[in-house]
C-alpha cells in the first residue's frame, strides 16, 4: 500500500465526501475521516477520536448547506503533495452548486489523508481560505 496521489481515486474520495457534506449524511462524513482527526483555522483548533465526536462537529453545517441551498460540492484539487509512504497532502477549493444551478464560491482547505485499505482518510484538515 502507498499514499494515493491517483488523481481519479482521490477525486472519488472527495466527490463522496462532498456528497456527504451537502445531504447532511453525518455518518457518511466520519467514515471519511481517520482517527484521531484534527481540524485548525486561524481561530480554532479541535480534534476528534470518535465518529461519533466527528458526526457531532458535522450538526451544524448540515442546516448551514440547506440555509445557503447548496445542492452539491466538488473539489477542485490544486495541488497533491505526497509526504510518505502513506500520507499525501491535498490542496482543495471547494466550489457549490445551489439550488437554481448557480456557482457558488467556496473555500479552501488543505487535507492530509491517510491511506488505509479502504482508501484514503483525512487526518489533519487546515481551512486557508
Amino acid at each position: 500500500m502507498t499514499a494515493s496521489t491517483d488523481l481519479e481515486t482521490l477525486a472519488d474520495f472527495f466527490d463522496r465526501y462532498g456528497v456527504a457534506l451537502t445531504s447532511g449524511d453525518l455518518p457518511a462524513i466520519a467514515g471519511c475521516y481517520a482517527l484521531p482527526g484534527l481540524v485548525v483555522a486561524d481561530t480554532y483548533s479541535f480534534s476528534f477520536t470518535s465518529a461519533a465526536a466527528v458526526a457531532l462537529s458535522f450538526v451544524g453545517a448540515a442546516p448551514d448547506y440547506q440555509d445557503r441551498e447548496l445542492v452539491a460540492a466538488h473539489a477542485r484539487m490544486e495541488e497533491v503533495q505526497p509526504l510518505s509512504a502513506l500520507l499525501t497532502m491535498v490542496a482543495v477549493e471547494w466550489e457549490f452548486l445551489d439550488s437554481r444551478g448557480q456557482a457558488v464560491p467556496g473555500e479552501r482547505y488543505r487535507y492530509l489523508l491517510r491511506t488505509s485499505d479502504d482508501g484514503p482518510l483525512i487526518c489533519t484538515v487546515v481551512r486557508t481560505g
